[in-house]
């Protein structure tokens, strides 16, 4: 069970998580979730949005939903991108992603907004490397 409160920590079972500490943009791991949505539109949204990330020289890209997230808190994957995810799917994992000394952006680089629906989530020392990788624009599917 994960368990996280601010300023607190962050624990899986009573064991204190730390996210990765991988520096190196060319080797880290990222998870993501692709949505259960076919239609033809947002298919296609996803298919471009993922070819994006495919041209960013990473380890990996694997997607296995949004409990991935806890993976980057564990120190399982190095960062966790989500372009459609809602609220209520990021609420909790936000706190124990900050809590296990990450950190929460907007794709574009920008300030990290529950309420906007794309999320990167990693180790702070990647942040540089993922602004400066975040030139790309990404369309939205809701």
């Amino acid at each position: 069970m994960y368990t996280s409160r601010k300023e607190k920590g962050a624990f899986c079972n009573g064991q204190k998580l730390q996210v990765s500490q991988q520096e190196d943009i060319t080797k880290p791991l990222l998870v993501t979730e692709l949505g259960s949505s076919r239609t033809p539109e947002t298919v296609r949204i996803v298919l471009s949005n993922m070819e994006k990330f495919f041209c960013i020289p990473v380890h990996g890209i694997r997607s296995i939903g949004t409990a991935a997230v806890c993976l980057v808190a564990i120190g399982g994957a190095d960062a966790y991108y989500a372009m459609g995810i809602h609220c209520w799917a990021l609420a909790g994992v936000s706190i124990i992603i900050t809590e296990a000394d990450g950190m929460l952006m907007d794709v574009t680089g920008g300030s990290f907004d529950l309420m906007s629906l794309r999320v990167i989530a990693a180790n702070i020392i990647n942040r540089k490397d993922s602004q400066r990788n975040s030139g790309s624009t990404f369309a939205m599917r809701r």
